[in-house]
């Protein structure tokens, strides 16, 4: 059965960010994602991690910045290969479940070429560690690389490394394909991780009205067989993050389950 983690940088925001491992908790989440975890140090967060039994789903990379090293520009390899070293020695302490790989901004034609050699690079620096590539609606990330689903499934064929696999978005998959579902089916067997969040304003999941006929993706995730973590990434549409959780009444869990 999936896992549920909550995305701390977009949820619980109304208490300070360390506090919110402990709200995670009680809300019955078994992990938590964080978008970019380099504002603070790296063992404070995993003593926070470990003093609430919170399993680290997710980070990104590479962190942000004017001067960010993506992937997926050409001529920036040895500066995105110095900046992952970085966050690999910080994902040593840290221990992601995967590491979100951003390809970057770019309309070079050489960045498909670039960003395949460049994860190719990092997946064989880091067998061991899991990796994900994830596509971006156009919209809400203007002249970003990784903006297809069919495209992202390209780069994993070529990469072709087992360590690398597709996150899975509800939002962007709707806001890039018109589809969430159809979306899931078709790329479900390359799916490492799941993040929830409803169009149009990336809300919560709703479980009785929107473009996002959320019951009926969870059956599917379900029937597909997938079992690793399922992430809110959503801004919650309600003052307090708590009242903003029914939907995990789907994954049985109904309220603050730990102290």
């Amino acid at each position: 059965m999936p896992r549920l983690a909550a995305n701390i940088s977009l949820l619980f925001t109304e208490l300070p960010f360390m506090a919110r491992f402990a709200a995670a908790a009680r809300a019955g989440f078994d992990g938590v994602e964080i978008l970019f975890p380099y504002d603070h140090a790296a063992r404070d967060i995993r003593a926070a991690l470990d003093a609430h039994g919170l399993a680290l789903a997710l980070i990104n990379a590479p962190p942000p910045g004017p001067d960010a090293a993506f992937p997926a520009l050409p001529g920036g390899e040895v500066a995105f290969r110095a900046t992952m070293e970085h966050v690999l020695q910080r994902a040593a302490i840290l221990r992601p479940g995967a590491i979100h790989v951003m390809a970057g901004y770019t309309d070079d034609p050489r960045a498909e070429d670039t960003l395949i050699a460049n994860l190719q690079w990092l997946t064989d620096r880091a067998p061991d560690q899991p990796f994900t590539i994830e596509p971006l609606n156009p919209a809400d990330q203007p002249g970003y690389v990784m903006n297809d689903y069919d495209l992202a499934a390209r780069v994993l064929a070529r990469v072709a490394r087992p360590n690398l696999g597709l996150q899975y978005d509800s939002y962007h998959a709707h806001r890039i394909h018109g589809d969430a579902i159809t979306t899931w089916r078709r790329h479900a067997p390359l799916v490492r991780h799941v993040q929830l969040g409803a169009p149009p304003d990336r809300s919560e999941p709703r479980l009785d009205v929107g473009p996002v006929d959320f019951p009926a993706l969870f059956a599917q995730i379900e029937a597909s067989g997938y079992d690793g973590w399922i992430s809110a990434e959503y801004t919650p549409g309600t003052a307090r993050t708590e009242d903003s959780l029914g939907w995990m009444q789907s994954y049985g869990v109904s309220g603050p389950a730990r102290q």
